[in-house]
């Protein structure tokens, strides 16, 4: 195989944004060769956008056993991204999944059975926040040590406000399994646990139609305990403007800030456990240099990860985002609404 036949499967919003830039050429070794979509004004715009070559399906079944692609890109509402990830899989197609993985891990711990009973098919998902190189450059410091065993993890990101009428304009916003949580901070969700792990424990209060007309969540505090002592609060919401996006990753060896797109790092000279035990001066502490970090490289998106499950595909090349992995921040979500369900 020398090139991949891709087709993409749900042509709303994030999808038809999926299909234009294959259909451009914009992923090396890709081509779009089919959609598949049961609205009728999607597929009157593929026909009109997407050129005579792209073939249209409005059933998945029938889509499916065309055989006219080798993977398929899924870009529909939530709840059905398992099955129809397990109905490709089953069927021969290499996937890649938009996120979230799923509603409920019951349903992906059976979508994660199948991926890895074809280990010759390739299974990604759509955390396209893994390929930018912010968030590369931290995970590699922190995974080389660079900042020592991790104190304290806090991450407010409340810019994903949305007014009124963001939700009224289509129902699945309102309810597509969850609220900020699965719909706007998902990839916050899958950064902290690649970047840092996930934690034994999680204690969460979501606010349910806080600050909007909706049922599900708005506004989130999350408190998050790991097993080494390290402790983090995650703080999201729909309803803060104008709204801020800080991560900030204590350690033995300092600290790490992401904000306004740049890092920073606070890099102590004695590391604080050794310092602690060794100082003598009552109000004293370890001196620091502080550096900006140069991030190399384009900041990447959807596109990059396409491109990186095609390059899978076609040389072998490691998955950015594996499928399997969708399951970790979907645990994380629903550990909050459950703790916040149960106040405990």
């Amino acid at each position: 195989m020398n090139k991949v036949r891709i087709g993409v499967i749900g042509l709303g919003n994030i999808g038809a944004k999926h299909a234009e830039y294959l259909y451009r050429g914009e992923v090396p070794g890709a081509e779009l060769a089919a959609v598949c979509d049961r609205n009728a004004s999607h597929r009157q715009w593929a026909q009109a956008h997407l050129g005579d070559g792209t073939q249209i399906f409005e059933n998945v079944d029938k889509f499916l056993a065309a055989k006219v692609v080798d993977g398929i890109l899924i870009a529909i509402p939530h709840y059905s991204h398992p099955a129809v990830a397990i109905q490709g899989l089953e069927q021969g197609y290499h996937v890649l999944l938009e996120k979230p993985a799923g509603v409920y891990t019951k349903q992906v711990r059976a979508l994660n059975t199948v991926a890895l009973q074809n280990p010759g098919l390739l299974f990604g998902i759509m955390y396209n926040q893994r390929a930018n190189p912010l968030y590369q450059k931290l995970r590699d410091l922190i995974q080389a040590g660079e900042l020592g065993d991790i104190k304290r993890i806090n991450w407010i990101i409340t810019n994903w406000y949305r007014p009124q009428s963001y939700y009224d304009s289509s129902s699945w916003r309102a309810g597509e399994g969850g609220g900020v949580l699965i719909n706007q901070a998902f990839h916050q969700l899958d950064l902290w646990q690649w970047i840092c792990g996930m934690p034994k424990r999680v204690r969460a209060f979501c606010a349910f139609g806080k600050y909007h007309q909706i049922e599900v969540e708005d506004d989130v505090t999350a408190y998050l305990e790991y097993s080494n002592g390290a402790t983090g609060v995650f703080v999201t919401s729909t309803g803060e403007t104008p709204g801020s996006n800080r991560l900030e990753i204590n350690g033995e060896q300092g600290k790490i800030v992401i904000e306004d797109g740049k890092m920073n790092f606070w890099r102590l000279q004695i590391p604080e456990h050794q310092f602690n035990r060794e100082c003598k001066e009552a109000f004293s502490q370890s001196k620091f240099s502080k550096c900006e970090i140069p991030i190399q490289g384009p900041e990447g998106g959807h596109a990059a990860v396409t491109a990186n499950w095609v390059a899978a595909i076609l040389h072998g090349s490691p998955l950015l985002a594996p499928g399997i992995e969708g399951i970790r921040a979907l645990e994380l979500s629903n550990a909050m609404y459950l703790s916040a369900w149960t106040d405990n």
